[in-house]
């Protein structure tokens, strides 16, 4: 994991990353097939069920355990975004499907900014907390990801990947 400080057009922000970042989708490999979802999210404690909901829509017919993981993911992004954050909230999710097979699926959200700067490695809560491991799970789940944060925006981004199984694979 890296901290890195980034300087942007909108000022200095702060960059948590994980993995090997967020490249071009399809770069470097061949890709079948591409959806994108882009919605805007309530900027409120609903967040987060609207966000599962989304996630769904774009991975309908994914396998069970990738939307799971999906849908758990996005919802502690958005709930982050509008617990720490500032409207609008806004969530894309890219999937991507390979031509080697398999699935990759990207997820964003966004919010207006935050006053405060993005943590060097997400913090460990307290056994007894209620709150506080968004992105511990984030960072369990997710094959890379990376929030950068800033007074104009705040951006947490994440990478699922799923190989191709064995009988389509063959195929």
């Amino acid at each position: 994991m890296r901290h890195r400080k980034s300087t942007s057009r909108g000022g200095p922000s702060n960059v948590l990353e994980r993995g090997i970042g967020r490249p071009t989708p399809g770069a470097g490999k061949g890709v079948a097939g591409a959806t994108s979802l882009i919605t805007d999210l309530p900027y409120g404690p609903n967040a987060a069920e609207v966000a599962r909901k989304a996630v769904a829509v774009a991975l309908h017919g994914a396998e069970a355990d990738l939307l799971d993981d999906a849908r758990l993911i996005t919802s502690e992004l958005a709930t982050n975004a509008f617990a720490s954050g500032s409207p609008p909230l806004v969530l894309c999710v890219d999937r991507s499907t390979p031509t080697t097979g398999g699935l990759e699926v990207e997820i964003t959200v966004t919010d207006g900014g935050c006053s405060h700067p993005a943590p060097s490695s997400p913090p460990v809560p307290e056994e007894e907390a209620e709150s506080g491991r968004g992105l511990v799970i984030v960072g369990a789940l997710a094959d890379a990801w990376s929030l950068t944060t800033g007074t104009h925006g705040t951006r947490a981004w994440c990478r699922l990947t799923r190989e191709p199984s064995p009988s389509t694979a063959s195929t």
